[in-house]
């Protein structure tokens, strides 16, 4: 019998509240809305209500702006629209300085991890529709398409097959029948922004952001103690694997098997297509933490170790001086010698 599983997963956040001036406890000011698509939560620590709320009216508005205006594939006002209409054109299509510099860091993501982060597989997303199949017709029991339809989609990938051009005004040019996608970093590259707010609001001494799972830890907490970032079981959704206990400045980014699928026959479909083979990535791994002090690379780097497996992907973690956490399908921990220092196992 087919058993049809759908997940929209948010990392668990624990934030401890204690701590103050004038010898009383200051609570976090929280607030959650939606953008992007995804769950958006703030734990602001700020003396005056005034103060959090400009920062989080800010923030909603930065990432609204980031989706309508540059990393919507869906929606015709985005600059991400209008290059994946372009495709095929001698013209190609001029975008702004701040998406070429996003798509020139994804280039060397991609040349990096030898092909396994890829933004140019927004046909193969499409192809499998790996949300819509979760919540469809139950009769639907296996993909729709064909073998040779998913190696004739995924042949139309391929990064070095885009071409950025810096002239007199920036410009990329696509292929027939490429679309980019750039789920695998939009928000990790929204939480570098909102980081940027943050930075500009001095009533403001820490704070906890979620975009959609991707955590950004910031300043302190009024005790001083630790940020605590709670890591998703993979075989036990609702309850932590370990826990993160972080300074301020901190992007904590998970990608997983788990997040979102759909489990046919005991095969599970999940979101996390691997470029090589145009299905779903198998490389042993149940999810991949990634500790970093940049939330686009961070989160880019969780898609492609991922992708890569624990060897491969680790020695890519080191690449890039960041922390990784490999949690296998056997449920063993592989961990780099950095995250050690901040990992802490949930007691059973």
């Amino acid at each position: 019998m087919k058993r049809l599983l759908y997940t929209i997963w948010i990392c668990c956040i624990m934030v401890l509240c204690c701590g103050c001036d004038n010898g009383q406890i200051q609570a976090p000011r929280r607030y959650m809305d939606t953008a992007m698509g995804t769950v958006i939560s703030q734990s602001i620590y700020c003396p005056g209500e005034e103060g959090a709320r400009n920062f989080t009216n800010r923030s909603m508005a930065l990432l609204r702006e980031l989706e309508q205006e540059m990393l919507s594939r869906r929606l015709e006002t985005s600059e991400l629209f209008r290059i994946n209409a372009s495709a095929g054109s001698q013209e190609g299509c001029q975008i702004s300085l701040e998406l070429f510099r996003l798509l020139q860091e994804c280039t060397e993501l991609s040349q990096a991890s030898e092909g396994a982060f890829e933004i140019t597989l927004g046909e193969l997303v499409e192809l499998w529709n790996i949300d819509q199949w979760a919540v469809g017709e139950p009769e639907q029991e296996k993909p729709a398409f064909s073998q040779e339809e998913i190696l004739r989609v995924r042949d139309l990938c391929g990064y070095y097959r885009m071409k950025l051009e810096s002239k007199e005004e920036y410009r990329i040019f696509l292929p027939e029948g490429m679309s980019l996608d750039l789920g695998a970093v939009g928000k990790g590259y929204a939480l570098d922004r909102m980081r940027t707010i943050l930075e500009e609001e001095e009533e403001i001494t820490g704070a906890i952001l979620s975009v959609g799972g991707n955590v950004l830890t910031y300043g302190r907490k009024p005790d001083g103690s630790s940020w605590k970032v709670g890591i998703v079981n993979p075989f036990e959704i609702s309850s932590n694997i370990g826990v993160l206990s972080l300074e301020g400045q901190w992007c904590v980014s998970t990608s997983g098997d788990y997040e979102r699928y759909v489990e046919v026959e005991g095969v599970r479909y999940h979101h996390i297509l691997d470029p090589a083979t145009g299905y779903p990535a198998r490389s042993g791994v149940r999810s991949v933490t990634i500790l970093s002090e940049n939330g686009m690379q961070g989160d880019a780097l969780s898609t492609a170790c991922f992708i890569l497996g624990p060897e491969k992907g680790m020695a890519l973690a080191a690449t890039y001086g960041v922390q990784a956490l490999f949690i296998l399908e056997d449920g063993q921990l592989v961990l780099s010698e950095g995250m050690e220092r901040y990992w802490s196992e949930s007691e059973q």
